[in-house]
């Protein structure tokens, strides 16, 4: 008797679903770049820390649904990624075809 093992293709992303976090991560990059360039925003540090965790956390659940590797927990309110880890994120990410 033999066995023959069927595998299930890769699972393919909703491009929509897609799409829609690639619009979030560029209105994110573009909010920080604001805050970055306007010194006259009030609580400045807060709300780059606000976006940058944002961003974080939504590149991170881009990297789970394209299937590349992350950490498997998510990111909580007051944590944010390592500037090279961020990175490599995003270099996976854009090698991949995705731009924002």
């Amino acid at each position: 008797m033999s066995w023959t093992f069927l595998t299930r293709p890769a699972r393919v992303p909703d491009p929509l679903v897609t799409l829609r976090l690639q619009i979030r991560l560029g209105e994110l990059a573009a909010e920080l770049r604001r805050i970055e360039e306007d010194p006259g925003v009030y609580a400045r540090a807060h709300h780059w820390l606000a976006a940058q965790g944002a961003y974080d956390a939504l590149l991170r659940e881009a990297c789970r649904l394209a299937g590349l590797p992350t950490q498997a927990a998510p990111l909580r309110a007051d944590e944010r990624a390592a500037a090279d880890e961020r990175l490599r994120e995003e270099l996976e990410l854009s090698s991949r075809g995705w731009s924002w």
